[in-house]
């Protein structure tokens, strides 16, 4: 904190009231820099300088294209200090229910779109290997750290051979559109002028088209009913004028929900072990729900789902 002031006091801001604002699931912090009616956000990377410069330049490549991203007012990439555009505190989450969702959601598909439109060159690119090394968190993390599950030789092959199937489906669609990596409902703000704002987009790649739109309608802090959100995916690939057929499209975004969610069970559970986070526990189940409902509803998963049913 002493160095955050130390600096402030040779910038413009130096009279603004100083104030924490929040934390993610990262080691960044933020603080609300206000004064009379001007508020702006102070993003503390300190502990992780190395995701300012991915964060400035994944900021051009949305603004570029129309994105409403928070613009950098000031920097400091010494200390790892930014002043950004203040959002607010509305986030999706705070105002989603049963009678806006689909409003909100189509909304933020056409914010998904514009996205896609941004440059990719120069993003890391979500090929197979990354894929696995994702979804490997799952086992690594949640069934041997968390739950203390003590896998056979058959249950190791079945993981492996399962995972295997759902990033080769993954790989079927198309590929190279920027992917944001959390467009869930606690990084997509709604600003006083009722616009979105796009946050915690830093760690952007290179990847599949449903990545985004799976982490939109399948949010694991918040679920609806699974027709309403199947015709919502349709919405998506009828707005970007995708030619494939429903059945195909539907199991392109699942896959590709199967391959997200196990890789979240590993981070959720990292996050508690690891980082002593223990306010994604809560998030376990309802991610747990979407990996067995979406596996027990293709054959190449079924078996998983039952594996992970078993020991629930």
């Amino acid at each position: 904190m002493n160095k955050i002031k130390e600096w402030l006091s040779t910038s413009k801001y130096k009279n603004h009231k100083l104030e924490i604002a929040s934390a993610d699931a990262s080691f960044r912090k933020y603080y609300r820099l206000s004064k009379d009616n001007e508020s702006v956000l102070l993003m503390d990377s300190s502990l992780e300088k190395e995701s300012l410069k991915p964060f400035l330049d994944v900021t051009q490549r949305l603004l570029h294209v129309g994105v409403n991203a928070p613009e950098i007012l000031e920097q400091n990439l010494e200390d790892g200090f930014l002043i950004i555009k203040d959002f607010g505190n509305t986030h999706y989450l705070n105002v989603l229910n049963q009678e806006n969702f689909k409003t909100l959601y189509s909304n933020a598909i056409e914010t998904i779109i514009t996205m896609q439109k941004a440059d990719t060159s120069g993003l890391p690119i979500y090929d197979k290997a990354f894929l696995h090394v994702e979804m490997d968190l799952m086992q690594d993390w949640y069934l041997e750290k968390l739950l203390h599950v003590e896998l056979s030789i058959s249950q190791k092959e079945l993981i492996a051979t399962t995972l295997n199937v759902i990033s080769n489906i993954v790989l079927e669609q198309p590929q190279g559109v920027f992917v944001h990596r959390d467009f869930h409902s606690r990084n997509i703000m709604i600003t006083d002028d009722n616009k979105i704002g796009v946050i915690d987009y830093q760690d952007a790649m290179s990847g599949a088209v449903t990545y985004d739109l799976v982490s939109l309608l399948k949010d694991c802090y918040i679920a609806y009913k699974r027709e309403e959100i199947e015709g919502l995916a349709l919405e998506f690939r009828d707005k970007k004028n995708l030619d494939v057929d429903d059945k195909t499209f539907i199991k392109w975004f699942d896959f590709m929900g199967l391959q997200r969610h196990i890789k979240v069970l590993g981070i959720f559970s990292r996050l508690y072990l690891r980082d002593s986070k223990d306010g994604y526990l809560k998030d376990i189940p309802l991610t747990l729900k979407y990996v067995i409902e979406t596996a027990d509803r293709y054959s190449e998963t079924k078996e998983l789902a039952e594996f992970l049913r078993s020991i629930a």
